[in-house]
């Protein structure tokens, strides 16, 4: 599974993303379209589980989850870090 069909997975538990997580364009803005500070929280923790990772204070800003795109950034930069 790569990054994004994970994330879309992920989206789609929650309320506001629920059965059209899928429809979404990497670019929609998630918070114009339902996510609130509260799922946001819950994607960052979803995430850091499924991907084994940490979310530093520094990404933990509305522009890294403002889309599927910056979601999908955050995560790959975090992923190659732990690697390294």
């Amino acid at each position: 599974m790569n990054i994004t069909h994970i994330i879309r997975e992920i989206l789609g538990s929650n309320e506001a993303f629920a059965g059209k997580a899928d429809q979404l364009s990497e670019d929609d803005s998630l918070f114009d379209l339902g996510l609130d500070s509260f799922g946001s929280v819950q994607l960052m923790l979803a995430l850091e589980e499924r991907f084994s990772v940490e979310f530093p204070d520094s990404l933990l800003n509305r522009k890294s989850f403002a889309s599927i795109r910056s979601i999908r950034e955050a995560v790959s930069t975090l992923i190659h870090q732990d690697a390294a």
